[in-house]
């Protein structure tokens, strides 16, 4: 089950804080998925060497350490070109692709082109003079874009020279270049996966292919810098309202009742943060947030140590009506976290006993099943912290647990369930917009991950 299919079918169970038990299944495989698809975007594979097998192997002959090919046949018309692909499509997972070809020799006529081509590609045809290619040809220095006639680009080249083709998948441009120096982009308006493609189309033409065994001539990193600092200023010129910043941490220490660093974040801001002014419609309502501040942080941090039975005490001293109710959510995570302190603390046989009393209510509840289940399983490995179930021992379970009481005090307040601080919701906003931009760019470019943004901006600060 997906976050968004998890958090839809808690809101239609009637209880939002039931996402709080969505949270906890998420976290049992987490690090796994996580570890998985970070595994599998750095081991995205790149190609190696020239696919020999569909290439125009009646008009070249490609080396045996498939880098290099030579045109050996007499050309007499337009289907007689030598085209190679590479063995694998451009990896689509980066903020950029390239590649590079050496002219060992001209030949008669210089007619040799680098660019992209489908899968499918006609293989006697010069990348770009049919659909779904483009290509940068020598002999006059023409872009051609899936049809024969040219367009004005840049510089010819020939023998001895290094010649580029990229893509740049933040701006979904190709990008070219002769001896390394950057030629030109044009609009990348050919949509899925793309070879990098040679070819060659007089006697004698022979190039050599360098996938990245060996250092480019072009900069490639300093494009790719390029292309970030451009971003970034582009995202520094975006004004925002005055002093935003402030209130949005401001109204997050408050959701959270983070009240000591709120009053250390006021006493450092005092004198240095003018008064915001924000539009009235705009205004964040810091009355919620404000809504029993020091009880909210004793609460978090009673759970955030483990001191579970002081918790359930305050909460039924101070909000009964959220405890009334001993088969709730919050009452369920409160027993399950108490369960798990005891195991923590290797007392296992009170665990057992603690279980028996408090969570076999919860038995046969389908909400809550999978869960305990899971609970139990502590109790079966000799090490449980490196168990399957041993997320349930990290601090992140305390912290889950402290969210959801305390977002069921502030919806005592209102009718009203918050969830989330306004920052959160802002966040979430920012990745599911750039998550829909990569995905109208036919998922490629760089996979958008907001921890890796973050640590990025503050390590470059």
């Amino acid at each position: 089950m997906t976050e968004t299919s998890s958090s839809a079918a808690a809101v239609n169970r009637g209880d939002p804080i039931s996402q709080f038990l969505d949270k906890i299944r998420l976290s049992s495989s987490a690090a796994t998925r996580n570890t998985n698809t970070m595994m599998e975007e750095d081991n995205e594979e790149s190609p190696t060497e020239l696919n020999t097998i569909n290439s125009a192997g009646g008009f070249l002959i490609v080396s045996p350490d498939k880098l290099s090919v030579k045109y050996t046949n007499t050309n007499l018309h337009g289907y007689d070109v030598g085209v190679a692909q590479a063995n694998r499509p451009a990896p689509f997972k980066g903020l950029t692709y390239y590649f590079e070809i050496f002219v060992k020799d001209a030949g008669v006529k210089g007619n040799v082109a680098i660019g992209f081509t489908k899968e499918g590609f006609i293989m006697r045809r010069q990348p770009g003079w049919e659909v779904n290619s483009c290509g940068y040809h020598g002999d006059n220095g023409h872009i051609y874009r899936g049809k024969g006639t040219g367009e004005a680009f840049g510089p010819t080249y020939t023998t001895g020279d290094t010649v580029g083709a990229g893509i740049d998948y933040a701006s979904q441009e190709f990008f070219f270049t002769k001896n390394g120096a950057f030629v030109g982009k044009i609009p990348k308006d050919i949509k899925g996966h793309l070879f990098p493609t040679v070819g060659v189309h007089s006697q004698n033409e022979e190039v050599s292919v360098n996938f990245g065994k060996k250092k480019f001539v072009f900069d490639v990193q300093g494009y790719e810098t390029s292309v970030r600092n451009k971003q970034q200023m582009a995202i520094e010129n975006i004004s925002i309202p005055p002093n935003i910043g402030y209130g949005l941490v401001k109204t997050y220490l408050l959701h959270y009742g983070y009240e000591e660093t709120l009053d250390a974040f006021n006493l450092a801001t005092k004198t240095t943060v003018p008064p915001i002014v924000i539009a009235q419609d705009n205004a964040m309502d810091e009355d919620d947030s404000s809504y029993d501040l020091h009880q909210r942080k004793t609460l978090r941090k009673l759970v955030r140590n483990g001191d579970i039975d002081a918790a359930l005490a305050n909460l039924q001293d101070w909000y009964p009506q959220i405890v009334q109710d001993d088969k709730s959510v919050v009452c369920f995570l409160l027993h399950c976290q108490k369960f798990i302190e005891l195991v923590r603390v290797g007392k296992l046989a009170e665990g057992v006993k603690y279980g028996r009393l408090e969570l076999a209510k919860f038995v046969g509840l389908t909400k809550f099943q999978d869960i305990i289940e899971d609970c139990f399983a502590l109790l079966v490995y000799p090490k449980p912290e490196e168990s399957p179930v041993g997320y349930f021992l990290e601090d992140s379970q305390r912290e889950l647990v402290a969210d959801a009481v305390n977002a069921a005090v502030l919806s005592n307040k209102k009718d009203v369930c918050h969830l989330h601080s306004r920052l959160e919701l802002l966040l979430r906003q920012l990745t599911v917009c750039c998550l829909e931009r990569r995905s109208m760019n036919g998922d490629q470019g760089e996979t958008f991950r907001l921890h890796h943004v973050l640590n990025n901006n503050s390590t470059r600060r």
